[in-house]
């Protein structure tokens, strides 16, 4: 009997989590995660605090934002040419620096906005070199046939912390004081530092070719021969630009529009945070790839719908439960594609291109703030309720018009397919257990 209920127990844990590599991976990533959730919500608390306007709260995500778009690209190309545990031992150590600095600031009573503005702006540009980093180590851990499980499990905890770690962030805030818990941050990296520290990963081959810019020309003539990597990163700039730039209009829907308040705002955003750790985890126990092409479309016409649908109806019917349940629908469309564009990505992108098509994808994350200015200026315009309605429309017509004229993004099922079975009879086989670090 135990043995049997052992064998279940087994059965039930997501397939990535069966290799003691990723294993070990994903306990730093989510020490690591967890501190950056803390960092930012400090950053925030903090600049606030310190000006009392709200205009200064965008300066933080805009340092933030233009020095991991300004650096991704370059930093695609480091991830190709060097070793990758070692860069984001670098990059993650560098990070965990500039926190305790800020920190030390923050417990000396000397910080200032700019001391704020400045370590967003770093932290932001060494993030560009460590997201790289990490696409391109992680699929080497595992076999490409549970790429739809580990891709699942790493966007668990961003979007569990994302639940969870602003709560933590203001207790400890409340309780302990600002730079505790900035210190507590900057400990989640170092964590990540020696947990990559004792990984032992396979020799991943590099090649160095010409300069620097030549590296980023070549990947994005790349991208521009394969229409499956131009789409797949086109629509996750689309989600990014317009889709998610409801997210910055939040506090003008729920105190202007629903008349719910900063309490109807929080239980909003964590709805459909808990939407999308359910669909991760769900998404986390796959073994295999299914029909993602069709997951892809259909789940970005059925998010950018759901965002349009959160517009108008907040506009036209005014009802916060029925804005709850939309907002519940969208988590779960938007984590639905949004997984399986990055784990077919990880699938089908070759190992030397690796670095710079997974920064490029990167790159298209950081343009949310961007796309939340427009769409508040848009909002002055013609009212935050149907600038969310446009932003929502326009993912959905990117997913009908490209997404379906596109024949190998509609086959993309049948290409994934023949990668797990190249994979399963030993084709670019990810063994479970890893061999020596490459020292």
């Amino acid at each position: 009997m135990p043995k049997r209920i052992m064998t279940q127990l087994t059965r039930r844990v997501p397939p990535a989590l069966h290799y003691p590599a990723y294993r070990a991976y994903w306990l730093g990533l989510l020490a690591s995660v967890s501190g950056f959730q803390m960092l930012r919500f400090g950053q925030y608390w903090l600049i606030y605090q310190l000006t009392g306007s709200p205009l200064a709260l965008g300066y933080v995500g805009l340092a933030s934002g233009v020095s991991a778009i300004g650096l991704n690209l370059f930093g695609g190309v480091v991830a190709d040419r060097f070793d990758q545990r070692r860069l984001i031992m670098t990059t993650q150590s560098l990070t965990a620096g500039l926190i305790f600095v800020l920190a030390t600031l923050t417990l000396l009573d000397t910080v200032q906005v700019w001391h704020v503005v400045l370590i967003a702006f770093g932290v932001g540009g060494v993030e560009a070199f460590d997201g790289p980093a990490r696409q391109v180590l992680y699929p080497h851990l595992i076999d490409r046939r549970v790429m739809v499980s580990a891709v699942a499990l790493n966007s668990a905890i961003w979007q569990g912390t994302r639940i969870m770690a602003p709560a933590v962030a203001g207790f400890i805030i409340a309780w302990a004081g600002t730079a505790v818990a900035f210190y507590l941050a900057g400990l989640g990296f170092f964590i990540m530092t020696a947990m990559m520290y004792r990984l032992q990963v396979p020799r991943i081959a590099r090649r160095v070719r010409g300069s620097a810019v030549h590296d980023i020309v070549e990947g994005l003539t790349f991208i521009r021969q394969h229409s499956v990597f131009s789409f797949l990163i086109a629509m996750t700039f689309f989600n990014s630009f317009f889709g998610l730039a409801y997210i910055m209009l939040m506090p003008v829907l729920a105190v202007d529009i629903l008349h719910v308040g900063a309490n109807g705002q929080g239980l909003l955003m964590s709805v459909g945070g808990v939407a999308s750790l359910l669909t991760t985890l769900c998404l986390s126990s796959r073994r295999h790839v299914g029909s993602q092409g069709w997951l892809i479309i259909g789940g970005g016409v059925m998010s950018g719908l759901a965002v349009a649908t959160l517009g108008l109806t907040s506009a036209f019917v005014g009802s916060f439960a029925l804005a709850l349940a939309i907002m519940f629908v969208i988590g779960i469309c938007n984590t639905t594609y949004t997984t399986s564009i990055q784990s077919s990505l990880q699938m089908l992108v070759p190992d030397v291109m690796r670095g710079r098509v997974m920064g490029f994808y990167g790159m298209t994350y950081n343009m949310t703030p961007l796309g939340g200015m427009l769409a508040g200026a848009l909002a002055g315009l013609i009212s935050t309720p149907l600038a969310i309605t446009v932003g929502g429309l326009a993912v959905a017509a990117f997913a009908i018009g490209p997404g379906m004229m596109n024949w190998e993004v509609r086959r993309l099922g049948a290409l994934l397919r023949q990668v797990e079975k190249a994979t399963a009879s030993g084709m670019n086989k990810r063994r479970p257990s890893a061999s020596t670090a490459d020292d």
